[in-house]
């Protein structure tokens, strides 16, 4: 890291695909105390787009290209596939850089650890780009359980629904197990990232992981029960095939429910080329799409009172990254909250090859929620 406390932080970005330049590339420039100084991509076109979007931005054809000039920058950024994400987090840590991984940051639990194990050793911050955490439902979610709106909170549901009856093709929808594709690793990293920062460790799993569509070879149509050892229970459903889409969150407590139907509106934004900009609003969604909170009757027949969704706010995970950088905050994701992901989905995976629920080993001496 530079001398100069007042300098911004320099940033390479691996990979300018969907998750690079619609979202890291994006917050990384409009988050005060970052500069995006490089973006390594080996595709002609994106190195266009790259150059057009951010004209002083470096361009590199491979990451190989960032370890002999480590000392001109203070953290990496991996965006490429899935597959590429440990060798090059590795590579990154090991040539004394920070890094920051999209999720999943791994195919198991174990190489997550390892990572973790490596970036302590060297003394350098590892986080995840878990962005689903600060979407504007989950934060209002996690509010309301907060002050106890909800009273004991027994069933979590959650799902991430869409209707792609076409496949895309790609390296998301391969049937490699190389590649880590398919809608577990993918949708299924958040919705389980997001129960287990609720409502804690998972004890139990059992899962069903489904091949739907024609010509399709990964996973696209997949449910999780999980157990938690508060003893919540969270339903997930993560799916391309849904005709009709489900509530986001169907939240039940001893007191009261909460029900959100919706996405939060910042990557639709994102997409649309819209950025975050001090002082002004960012991820607020109209009245007609706030959650309902009440009892006893559907929200779709007037049951519950609406509850403001409070802004989504994916440029805070940048911001606390920054901070944790400078030494004046918290890694926002760890690398080991990221591994205690990975258990759940390859005990899914394992229960969904074998018909059974599948009973999760504790990792005591870690931290599995925010």
């Amino acid at each position: 890291m530079t001398g100069n406390p007042n300098a911004p932080l320099r940033v390479a970005l691996v990979g300018y695909g969907l998750a690079g330049s619609v979202f890291h590339a994006p917050l990384i420039a409009t988050t005060e105390g970052l500069v995006l100084d490089t973006v390594v991509t080996s595709n002609e076109e994106r190195r266009a787009q790259a150059l057009a979007e951010f004209p002083d931005v470096r361009i590199a054809v491979s990451s190989d290209e960032l370890w002999p000039r480590a000392d001109e920058l203070d953290l990496v950024v991996i965006a490429s596939p899935n597959k590429t994400h440990v060798a090059l987090a590795t590579a990154a840590l090991r040539a004394g850089l920070p890094v920051v991984v999209d999720k999943p940051i791994a195919g198991t639990a174990a190489e997550a650890r390892e990572l973790a194990a490596l970036a302590d050793e060297r003394g350098l911050l590892l986080s995840v780009f878990q962005n689903r955490r600060w979407d504007n439902d989950f934060r209002t979610l996690a509010r309301l359980i907060a002050d106890g709106e909800l009273g004991d909170v027994q069933r979590f549901e959650s799902r991430f629904e869409r209707w792609r009856p076409q496949t895309k093709g790609g390296w998301r929808e391969s049937g490699d197990p190389l590649e880590i594709g398919g809608l577990l690793y993918d949708l299924g990293s958040h919705v389980v990232d997001q129960a287990l920062t609720l409502f804690g460790p998972a004890v139990q799993v059992y899962a069903e992981c489904d091949v739907r569509r024609p010509g399709a070879s990964a996973d696209d149509d997949t449910f999780m029960a999980i157990t938690h050892a508060s003893g919540v229970r969270s339903h997930l459903h993560v799916s391309a095939t849904t005709a009709q889409l489900g509530p986001r969150f169907r939240v039940l407590g001893s007191a009261a429910g909460y029900v959100k139907y919706g996405l939060d509106p910042q990557e639709a934004a994102l997409r649309e080329g819209l950025r975050p900009a001090a002082g002004e609003p960012w991820g607020e969604e109209p009245q007609e799409l706030w959650g309902r909170l009440g009892s006893g009757e559907s929200p779709l027949t007037g049951g519950g009172a609406p509850v403001r969704s409070l802004p989504g706010d994916y440029p805070a995970y940048y911001a606390a990254v920054a901070a944790a950088l400078r030494g004046t905050g918290e890694n926002p994701v760890t690398a080991l909250q990221a591994a205690a992901t990975l258990d759940v989905l390859e005990g899914a995976r394992r229960s969904a090859r074998e018909g059974t629920s599948v009973t999760l080993l504790p990792h005591p001496t870690e931290e599995n929620s925010a």
